[in-house]
């Protein structure tokens, strides 16, 4: 007998993990919300808050074992894994599992697991741990190429280097956009693609695997900034990108979505990147889906039913901060919302640095072309300011 109320812990407060601790709390579940700074999105929300450095082992492991939750549900990649190894070993059950959590942080094993163990087709790469290996590495694989650090989220540190006077600058935003003490890249080819798609891919503990519609994105800085579903495949791409999701996501095992990104050209589909929980481009599925990524990675968690996922055109697009603002507030919010079928999230984040994602506005419309129309105005609309430290 499945019985509720569930303590679930988040590791990552953010605005994914803040839609998670909603959709718990639509099923009287109990949150505890972790991140490294007071008052995250998910803080808001949450039954319980820790602030703690999640890179730290020790303190980790006190914060989890502290409050005993049924399931750990990690929102970020920057993460003590090796303690989630430990836990998993006590017995605490780690989402989807720890092993998974810990290739996922690094691109290189994920690109090595999808690549070498697998035969899943990706773009052509090479590792450098220098200066002079980058531009070895960048002159074997040809001009232009992508450079990105093993270990970042987010699109953090990753640029589009064309020739070899800027690997100098390529090298110093990859150190200063990794996350942990890692000085290793990844240098990729740079592929021409038709599309690059978001396949959300739900494991469930009865062994089933079941997808989403894909979701169509574009990207600036390795950053999302829209994304639209469904996306527009052909049925033998759909077939290739589902085969390679559920190979991959069997191989890393557990239970819960995951966000598995493929480019699309005109003949293959190519394995890009993968993240074992709700994904950005996902937060589409807040309008276009009866079920959302969120209250699908916690059924699956749960092990809840879950009906026909039904999908409807819609599309998103990211709402950007201009500057840094030491506390934030918004205009336009009212002209937004002027818009039928459109949504506002503002995610609730206290203070904003250039370029940062504070909210994102949703549509539905008839077309994809309508819905991307309308989800742009409306988010257009919305203004990121200095607010009064006073409200």
């Amino acid at each position: 007998m499945n019985i509720f109320p569930k303590k679930l812990l988040l590791l990552g407060s953010g605005e994914l993990g803040k839609e998670i601790a909603i959709a718990a709390k639509r099923l009287g579940c109990n949150i505890i919300a972790c991140d490294r700074y007071a008052n995250a999105p998910a803080m808001q929300i949450a039954d319980k808050a820790e602030v703690l450095d999640m890179t730290n082992p020790t303190t980790l492991k006190q914060v989890i074992k502290k409050h005993k939750p049924d399931a750990v549900i990690p929102e970020i990649e920057a993460l003590a894994v090796d303690s989630l190894i430990e836990l998993e070993q006590e017995g605490f059950r780690i989402i989807p599992t720890a092993k998974a959590t810990a290739i996922t942080m690094n691109r290189d094993k994920i690109r090595d697991l999808a690549s070498e163990k697998l035969g899943l087709k990706t773009a052509k790469y090479k590792y450098a741990s220098n200066k002079i290996e980058l531009q070895e590495a960048a002159t074997t694989l040809g001009y232009p190429v992508i450079v990105k650090p093993a270990m970042s989220s987010s699109g953090k540190g990753q640029s589009l280097v064309r020739r070899k006077y800027d690997l100098e600058d390529a090298w110093d935003g990859a150190m200063e956009g990794s996350r942990g003490k890692s000085n290793l890249v990844i240098v990729e080819e740079y592929l021409t693609f038709n599309l690059e798609i978001t396949l959300l891919t739900i494991r469930q503990k009865n062994g089933t695997t079941i997808f989403c519609a894909p979701i169509g994105h574009e990207q600036s800085q390795g950053d999302y900034q829209c994304s639209w579903q469904p996306a527009n495949l052909t049925e033998q791409h759909l077939e290739q990108a589902q085969a390679m999701a559920k190979l991959i996501t069997e191989n890393l095992g557990g239970v819960g979505l995951f966000g598995v990104e493929f480019f699309i050209t005109d003949h293959d589909v190519i394995f890009s990147e993968l993240s074992p929980r709700p994904h950005d481009t996902g937060l589409v599925t807040l309008i276009s889906q009866n079920i959302s990524e969120f209250e699908l990675h916690l059924r699956a968690i749960l092990d809840l039913p879950i009906p026909k996922i039904i999908h409807t055109i819609a599309a998103s697009r990211v709402i950007l901060s201009p500057d840094s603002f030491s506390n934030v507030a918004y205009q336009g919010i009212e002209k937004a919302l002027s818009e039928n079928n459109t949504q506002l999230l503002i995610f609730g984040k206290t203070t904003a640095k250039k370029g940062r994602r504070m909210g994102v506005a949703l549509a539905k419309g008839d077309s994809i072309e309508k819905a991307r129309s309308i989800a742009d105005k409306a988010a257009s609309c919305i203004k990121v300011i200095q607010g009064n430290n006073a409200i």
